[in-house]
């Protein structure tokens, strides 16, 4: 596994070009590294907390899915999927609630700043206030936790709340990790050189000032934006000063250092503001057509998004599953057939069981065996990429029990192990087929002594 960056996109709107500038360009273009291991994640949960419009939230998960599509994502080499359809993340959240501090949530900046909202209105200092606001950062960093991201690119207003998961990710690893790092801890990436794009009046561009520039509006909803931009009083042919000139900022994001140059010189040349504004429509509507297009054809067809969504879904889950599985391990919440549950009443103190041994291999991948109680190798595991997944595997084998192994005997002299729909371990080879069936009843039996 490479660096595993994690990044979420709240649906309670319809991307604009700042958007695109600031965020979904350079997490496209970052996902393209060759040691990414990157997920992207429609944060429709978050979503309730700042908007209660159903209807609203349902077109904007379409809309920033088929966005990030269209500008080139590939769904293939990363790991897309929305909030809700990971059923681990909210259960996670209730884990991690119930180590993390009031006071800690009490200085989360938005919490904060609605409450001297109210104070400064004279009103009761949680007025308005739900319990979806105030545990937002609880949320935020289940998402964070969950696939123990190393690094989360924020702006720095979110600075903050990675600060946080990291603090509850610690106080869950001292309380319940017995040594062991069940989270890794995340670290904020703030990237300084991401463009944040002026709106139409020169604020930042925001949903909020309402200045925004649409990013796959049609052809004509872009001219009309461009036109919208405020520009000085200088008259054709009187020079115009690029670097106070939003028009500018916004066309430099987008162009070539080369024609970034010749812009600059002909608004220095007295360039006429409408001259400069068809140049800025041609320039985006170059660069936007293809992705205009795409992102037409998604919004057409659902059901290819939903596809899309679900195999993200399912191959996040492949890691969230048996990891929750593994916390609840460690909390307490175990399954009665587990092996760390103490030896019943009447057992021999000392008396030897059947046991999963974990090793490391010299390439550095880990793998387990499982032992009879008399030491025989009833299974050799295939290599894992470390050892959260080795252990997560040999939990859920326990969790299962007997009854839920899937074994295949295939047409040689040994038979495999599958969880999930995936082959995990292999048993010795044997030399025929009665041998083989034994074998399969021995390796049975073995894992129901471990809830005996």
């Amino acid at each position: 596994m490479g660096t595993r960056i994690l990044t979420g996109i709240t649906t309670t709107g319809t991307p604009h070009l700042g958007n695109y500038a600031g965020a979904i360009r350079p997490a496209v273009l970052a996902s393209r590294a060759p040691d990414a291991d990157s997920f992207y994640f429609l944060a429709d949960y978050h979503a309730l907390i700042k908007c209660d419009d159903a209807e609203r939230i349902q077109r904007s998960r379409l809309e920033i899915a088929a966005t990030w599509l269209a500008c080139g994502l590939d769904a293939e080499r990363v790991t897309f999927y929305r909030q809700s359809d990971i059923p681990e993340i909210p259960e996670l959240t209730w884990l991690l609630t119930c180590v993390a501090g009031k006071g800690l949530l009490n200085r989360a900046h938005a919490y904060k700043a609605s409450v001297d909202k109210n104070v400064e209105a004279g009103e009761d200092p949680d007025a308005g206030v739900t319990m979806g606001l105030f545990s937002y950062p609880v949320l935020m960093a289940a998402d964070i936790l969950m696939f123990n991201a190393h690094k989360v690119p924020v702006g720095r207003d979110q600075i903050q709340h990675v600060e946080m998961a990291r603090d509850i990710g610690q106080r869950f690893n001292h309380l319940f990790g017995k040594g062991r790092e069940l989270f890794t801890l995340p670290e904020a990436v703030v990237e300084e050189s991401v463009a944040t794009l002026p709106g139409l009046d020169g604020r930042k561009m925001s949903k909020s000032y309402d200045n925004t520039i649409p990013l796959f509006g049609s052809a004509k909803q872009l001219k009309d934006a461009i036109a919208r931009i405020v520009t000085d009083s200088r008259l054709p042919g009187e020079p115009k000063d690029p670097d106070s000139a939003q028009l500018f900022t916004l066309y430099q994001a987008f162009a070539t250092q080369e024609q970034s140059t010749r812009f600059r010189d002909e608004l220095q040349q007295g360039l006429a503001w409408g001259e400069a504004k068809q140049q800025l429509f041609g320039l985006l509507d170059a660069q936007l057509g293809e992705g205009r297009e795409r992102y037409a054809e998604l919004l057409a067809r659902p059901a290819e998004l939903e596809d899309i969504l679900q195999a993200g879904a399912a191959k996040a889950r492949r890691i969230a599953t048996p990891f929750l599985g593994e916390l609840r391990e460690a909390v307490g919440l175990r399954n009665f057939r587990s092996s760390v549950i103490s030896a019943a009443p009447g057992k021999k103190k000392g008396a030897k069981t059947a046991r999963f041994a974990s090793f490391r291999e010299p390439d550095g991948s880990f793998r387990f065996r499982f032992l009879a109680a008399d030491g025989e190798e009833l299974l050799l595991s295939r290599p894992f990429r470390d050892p959260k997944a080795s252990g997560a595997a040999t939990q859920a084998l326990i969790a299962h029990g007997p009854d839920g192994l899937e074994l295949r005997a295939d047409e040689g002299d040994q038979f495999t192990l599958w969880l999930n729909g995936e082959c995990i371990a292999d048993s010795p080879h044997f030399g025929d087929e009665q041998a083989l069936d034994a074998a399969m009843l021995r390796l049975r039996e073995a894992l129901a002594s471990l809830g005996d």
